[in-house]
């Protein structure tokens, strides 16, 4: 099997990461992922609480140019302590 991606660049990339519901968790979302895709639209961020509200999943489409950048943007998403889980 080739090491070769199945995405062709650039592309819109959706990427949901979930975490703990609270207040600030969409900002810290945001702010990561600005790091690496610097050209994000606030209209293309959705948040979307769980039913008892202990839980938020917020999903972004990023703009991305490379296969590294997306490995980079999912790395610091996976390694901050406030979010349980990147999709």
């Amino acid at each position: 099997m080739s090491d070769e991606s199945l995405l062709q660049f650039p592309c819109e990339f959706p990427i949901k990461i979930m975490g703990a519901g609270r207040p600030d968790f969409r900002a810290r979302v945001v702010e990561l992922v600005r790091r690496h895709a610097a050209d994000l639209d606030e209209a293309r961020v959705r948040v979307r609480d769980s039913r008892t509200g202990r839980y938020q999943s917020v999903t972004v489409v990023v703009n991305a140019r490379s296969r590294a950048q997306l490995d980079a943007l999912y790395r610091e998403l996976s390694g901050h302590p406030g979010v349980s889980m990147v999709l």
